[in-house]
Formats: C-alpha cells, structure tokens, sequence
C-alpha cells in the first residue's frame, strides 16, 4: 500500500474547548488506484489530506506512506518524503513568482534528484502548457496557474500524489480535460491518487470514494 491510515484522530483547540475534527479514521490507497475524497465544509477532508501529507500530526494512530510510518518521523525526515514520495496540489497554486512556468514545475523534482526533462515536457504538453514555458505565473490567468501547480507535482513522479479541487478553478470543459490528462499522467507513473473534491462528477471518475462526516468515513 502507498498510504495506510489506521485509527486517526485529530483534534484543535478554539475558545470553547476541544474540538474533534477526525475520529477514528482508518483506510488504505494502493500504488495506481484513485480515491476521491467527500464531505461537507467542515468535516475534516483537508486536515486530513495535510495529515496524509505529512503537513500535520495526527494526535493518535497511524499515518504509513512507502512503508513509513509518519507518526515516528521528525520533521527533516517528513520533510524528505515531501520532496521524494509525496506531491500535493493546493487550491492557492503556491507557484513561485519569481520563477517562470519551466522552473516552477521542474521545482520539486529538482529537490529529490535530477531533473527528468522528457518527462516534465511530457506532463507539460499534455496539460497545454507548452506555449506557456517562458512566462511567468502573474501572466497566466488562475486556470493556467493551476494548470502549472498539477504539472509540478506531477513532474516529481510521486508515489502518491494529493490534491484539493485540482480543477476547482476552471471551467468545466477545461476541467474534464485537465481531469482526462491528470489521470492518465498519474496513472503512467503508477502513482496512487487522492483527491479532494466537492463534485459529483469527479469523484465518480475515481477508483474509490469516502465520504467524511462529522470526522468520520461513512
């Protein structure tokens, strides 16, 4: 299995108390399967995802990513799946202004090794940004932003890739087109895929669904 959740549990802390926000949560992704992840606002899919991520803790249980369990790494080493095992795709691009489009999706994949160039020209053909390459992200419109932000992660060839409304800011043609190619690209490397999404007809294109509610799968 590429990720393994067994018995999660996370809480935060507001003005009232102890909030739970993930109860008990146990399932696992295998290495080329898809699982689209739903919920109401609130239910506790993006904590989740960071959990997954190794962007947040888990206050008890078990996170496994490549045979590793999170819950017994220190921060260098959580760090370093981030950069070798694990790509996550935000709603807010997270794209490096400075950088034009060729090096911010090559960004990540240059921290774990060299550079596979075929490959991220590859990924950037297929998500229509090969005309794009020499601009910078103030000049792409949110949709072509995220366009790039999928092609990143991608061009890091994860074991397992995350991502939160990936198309949440394209259209729907668009988004069925970029969904069509994301998924063909993730399943070329072999990667196991969890999604983060609102829609009923993305999910439905995944492998898998779990649905959270309350901070529990149902």
């Amino acid at each position: 299995m590429v990720l393994r959740l067994e018995n999660v549990e996370k809480s935060f802390r507001d003005s009232e108390g102890v909030v739970p926000v993930l109860r008990g949560v146990s399932f696992d992704l295998a290495a080329g399967q898809t699982l689209a992840l739903r919920g109401e606002s609130g239910s506790g899919k993006s904590t989740l995802l960071h959990i997954a991520g190794a962007l947040e803790d888990a206050d008890a249980g078990h996170v496994w990513v490549s045979g590793k369990d999170l819950t017994t790494l220190d921060d260098g080493a959580r760090a370093a799946m981030r950069r070798t095992d694990i790509a996550l795709v935000f709603q807010q691009f997270n794209l490096i202004p400075s950088l034009t489009v060729a090096q911010n999706i090559a960004f990540q994949a240059a921290l774990s090794g060299p550079v596979d160039r075929a490959h991220v020209e590859q990924v950037s053909d297929a998500l229509g940004l090969s005309r794009q390459m020499t601009k910078y992200p103030e000049a792409l419109s949110g949709g072509q932003q995220q366009r790039v932000a999928i092609a990143r992660a991608i061009a890091a060839k994860p074991k397992l890739m995350l991502a939160d409304e990936p198309t949440g800011n394209l259209d729907e043609e668009t988004a069925n087109d970029v969904l069509d190619q994301m998924l063909k690209l993730v399943a070329q490397m072999g990667a196991a895929l969890m999604v983060v999404t609102h829609s009923p007809a993305i999910a439905e294109r995944m492998d898998r669904q779990l649905h959270l509610k309350s901070g529990r799968l149902t």
